[in-house]
């Protein structure tokens, strides 16, 4: 089951003394887990857009919280508000946003958004 201990993080970069708010990107191309109804594996890309307050994830925690969905049943929706109501909770970015992509199965691909915050027009992007 996913946890948020599995996650760590360091100090953001300072965007004070007039710097320029930042954006972090990070894409997953490799995540899986599977669906609750039909037991099936779903594989799909999770990218990962925030701009930091006080702190950014490390990656290496990010990639095995990401892989503790491996063998959970658990459908695209949940997953993508799941993912971002944690990261949400444990980083209180300025904004954070979750875009997830999934394979096709049947003919039918589906995207999935979820925020928290607002994201900034200049940076808004799905």
């Amino acid at each position: 089951m996913p946890t948020l201990e599995i996650l760590e993080f360091f100090d953001a970069p300072s965007t004070s003394a007039g710097r320029s708010a930042i954006l972090i990107e990070h894409v997953n191309e490799e995540f899986t887990s599977v669906c609750p109804k039909t037991g099936h594996p779903d594989f799909g890309t999770i990218t990962l857009r925030y701009e930091p307050r006080a702190v950014c994830v490390e990656l290496k925690s990010l990639k095995l919280y990401y892989q503790s969905f491996r063998n959970e049943g658990i459908f695209y929706e949940d997953v993508t508000s799941r993912i971002c109501r944690d990261l949400a909770d444990a980083m209180s970015p300025s904004w954070l946003q979750i875009v997830t992509d999934w394979r096709g199965r049947g003919g039918i691909r589906s995207r999935i958004l979820a925020s928290s915050g607002v994201v900034p027009t200049a940076w808004a992007r799905g």
